[in-house]
Parts: C-alpha cells; sequence; structure tokens
C-alpha cells in the first residue's frame, strides 16, 4: 500500500491564520501535532509500504521539517513547481508508483480531523480490497445534518451495510433545501476527497479521460520510482490545472463508494472547528487565548492570537486575532472568508496571503 498525502493547499477560508507559506495543514489546529502530522501518523497501522506528501516549494522545507521525526517508515516530500490541482498530483504519484502497478494507492488531504484512527484504518481496509478489484474508491461520509459546505455522493443499490455501492453522481454544494431532500432519501453522503485505487487503473482512467495529462506523465524520465527536479518542471510548464474529481471521478465507469461513520471534519472553514472541539455550556469554542471572560456570550469561535479575550453580549461570531490580521465576522457566512483573500490579492495586499 501507497499512501499519497495531498499537502499543497493554501487553506483560503482559514484566513487570517492560514497564509500561502504557511497553511492550515502545518497548523496546530487542535493543539500539539499539525494537522499533516496527524494525517501521516493516523496511516501507520496500516503499514504502507511508501508514504509520499505532495506539495509546493513555498511549503516543502516546513513540510519536511515537521515531517522529520518520522524515521520509521520511507517517507518523501515532492514539491510541485506549480500548482496544478489535484489530477496532475494524483498523476505524478501514480507514474511514481507504476513499477508496482497493481499496488494500492491510497489518496488522502493533509487537513482532515479524524479522531478514530482504528475505525478510519478499517474503512481504508475495506476500500482496498475493493481497490484490488480495479475499482476507484471513494469514501463517502454518513451526513449528520444538512450541510451546504461540503460536495455529495449519490450512490444506487442500497445504503445499508459496508459496500461497495456504484456511484450515481457526483453534486456540487447545495443549498439548504436541497441538502436536506440528501439528507432524507438514505443515498446521499458527504463527498470525503479520499480515494483509493491501483496505480495502472487510475493511469488508464487518466489515459481516457485526460490525454494530455497521460501523454506528459508517460514521457517523464522515472528512475527507481524518483523524477528530476529540471523534468518536474518541464512537466508542469505545459500543464492545465485539472481536478480528479471532474476530470476523472465524475467521467469513469469504475467507480464505486465506501461508506464511512467515523467522526470526520475536512476543517474547510473557521464555522467547521465546533463540530471536532468541545466548546462551554454555550457553544463558545476558545483556542489560544490567555484567558477569556465570556459573558452572555453563545455559539461564538475565538482564536485569540495567546491574548486575554473577552466578549459581551454577542452571538454567533467568529473572532480570530494574529499578529498582524483582525478577522470578525458571523459563523454563518464563514465560507466566504475566501472573498476576503481575493480582495486583498485585487488589492496587491501579498503581505497579508
Amino acid at each position: 500500500m501507497i499512501i499519497v498525502i495531498l499537502a499543497g493547499g493554501s487553506g483560503t477560508r482559514f484566513w487570517p491564520l492560514s497564509r500561502t507559506r504557511h497553511p492550515k495543514q502545518l497548523m496546530s489546529v487542535l493543539g500539539g501535532k499539525s494537522m499533516l502530522q496527524r494525517t501521516v501518523e493516523r496511516v501507520l497501522p496500516l503499514k504502507p509500504e511508501r508514504v509520499m506528501v505532495i506539495t509546493n516549494r513555498h511549503q516543502a522545507e516546513e513540510t519536511a521539517d515537521q515531517l522529520a521525526y518520522l524515521t520509521e517508515i520511507p517517507l518523501e516530500v515532492i514539491a510541485e513547481p506549480v500548482g496544478r490541482n489535484t489530477a496532475p498530483a494524483v498523476g505524478l504519484a501514480a507514474r511514481l508508483a507504476a513499477a508496482t502497478p497493481e499496488t494500492v494507492m491510497v489518496v488522502l488531504p493533509a487537513d482532515h480531523i479524524i479522531p478514530d484512527q482504528e475505525s478510519f484504518c478499517e474503512v481504508i481496509r475495506r476500500g482496498a480490497a475493493a481497490a484490488v478489484e480495479g475499482k476507484l474508491v471513494t469514501l463517502g461520509i454518513t451526513p449528520t445534518r444538512p450541510e451546504t459546505g461540503y460536495g455529495y455522493i449519490e450512490v444506487s443499490g442500497g445504503s445499508a451495510g459496508e459496500g461497495p455501492y456504484p456511484v450515481c453522481r457526483f453534486v456540487e454544494k447545495p443549498n439548504r433545501d436541497r441538502a436536506e431532500q440528501f439528507l432524507a432519501s438514505g443515498t446521499f453522503y458527504w463527498n470525503s476527497g479520499m480515494f483509493l485505487w491501483r496505480a495502472d487503473v487510475i493511469l488508464d482512467e487518466l489515459r481516457r479521460h485526460l490525454p494530455a495529462l497521460y501523454a506528459g506523465l508517460m514521457s517523464l524520465n522515472v528512475r527507481d520510482g524518483q523524477i528530476g527536479d529540471e523534468d518536474l518542471e518541464e512537466f508542469y510548464a505545459g500543464l492545465a490545472g485539472e481536478s480528479i474529481d471532474f476530470g476523472v471521478m465524475e467521467k469513469s465507469e469504475r467507480v464505486a463508494m465506501i461508506p464511512a461513520s467515523f467522526v470526520w471534519s475536512d476543517v474547510g472553514s473557521w464555522s467547521a472547528l465546533p463540530e471536532v472541539l468541545e466548546g462551554d455550556e454555550h457553544g463558545n469554542v476558545v483556542i489560544n487565548t490567555a484567558n477569556e471572560i465570556l459573558t452572555d456570550t453563545r455559539g461564538c469561535l475565538v482564536y485569540g492570537g495567546g491574548k486575554m479575550v473577552s466578549l459581551l453580549g454577542v452571538s454567533n461570531l467568529i473572532i480570530v486575532e494574529t499578529t498582524d490580521a483582525f478577522l470578525v465576522c458571523s459563523r454563518e457566512r464563514a465560507q466566504e472568508v475566501k472573498g476576503i483573500v481575493d480582495e486583498l490579492k485585487r488589492r496587491g495586499l501579498t503581505e497579508y496571503l
């Protein structure tokens, strides 16, 4: 089993804490180890033969530093010259793994929170069994609420048991009414962005659905599962960006879903943290404060930047303090924080990115 961890994102909805050079996967959101470190440690019971962490040049040095203590597994950090979404990263990993084509690849984002390691590994093992048979396996999270911040997967053939189930379709983030319909149907799952497949199978699907990317991958000079920096530069220079979801998963006839009922969050925005962090009796979650006084305050999330924090008579706010920036927004609009990052880019305020 080869583990591929996608760790090149910028986490724009986690601004102002998440920045280009220090994104959320390198942060200690829960205290202690970073999300990336927790992701790698989560797969150790699977005894992988190889772990590839694919990041970008801005984050490669810190990524390697954070993982240097993990000496018991063959782990390598691969730095993409430029970001081209997930399909090239997945294809590159598959090409590097092509020497053992029937080996199962497990593709994981670096910034998910999954507290139950044992249940996670159990689901991965079930998914690997389906992947060995030639399936493109995606993990679907059993929904617990009509969430509008996640994409969904619709399956056929029932939804009870362990699967795998044929996938009918992938659905982008729905509005509230559609999300409630999905939850009531019992055949929709949250799209976790976690995948399993054999290296030869995903390369064949790239050949069918993204032929230009496939041709570039097969032209790479790979020796002993490695590729030189110059070859990587040339390969990425001519690539168009494409996600593995849209480029392959939504088009392939080999896709199957394994349901997962463990606690999971992709921590896509600040509003996701109360799902995985215990709050006080009024639903307030407080992180990284010297101390706090919360009076007549409910449903607030505070990241205090090590300072004393006091709130009086407010509800459902997100408040984030860093050394050079300050964010206040309603929890209901947490997904729109990405728009602030877009505006900073438009104004040329790169020192805050």
